[in-house]
């Protein structure tokens, strides 16, 4: 499938998840919810998926983990926060590149309208 069109699709159900949910809750509930929209669509879902780092010569299997990885394609990290800061930003691109990913959708599910708390970012 065609990035844009993944992408698009994703955007969709996390528009559906939050029109069906509101503003409000935990992450791990937009995280578990959106999953399963997606998996009725017929995407490869993995979530908290471990990631790596590598520094020189040191692996460090700790830490890092992707809220949702689609289609080994496209990383969604799911905030629930007042506003997104430029830290979250800077959190979705290391993690694209850590990844090795060059599609990465930060979504803040705690807004009134989904698209005011959403971005896409490519590498």
């Amino acid at each position: 499938m065609d990035n844009n069109l993944l992408t698009e699709s994703i955007i969709g159900c996390a528009i559906d998840v939050h029109k069906q949910l509101g503003p409000g809750l935990l992450e791990s509930v937009y995280e578990n919810c959106l999953m399963y929209e997606l998996k009725q669509k017929g995407f490869s879902v993995e979530n908290q998926v471990a990631v790596p780092l590598v520094y020189k010569e040191i692996h460090l299997d700790c830490g890092y983990r992707l809220d949702l990885l689609v289609n080994n394609t496209v990383i969604i990290e799911i905030k629930s926060i007042d506003s997104l800061l430029p830290v979250h930003t800077s959190q979705v691109l290391t993690y694209m590149r850590f990844a090795e990913k060059k599609i990465g959708l930060l979504m803040n599910f705690n807004v009134k309208r989904f698209m005011d708390g959403f971005h896409r970012y490519v590498l």
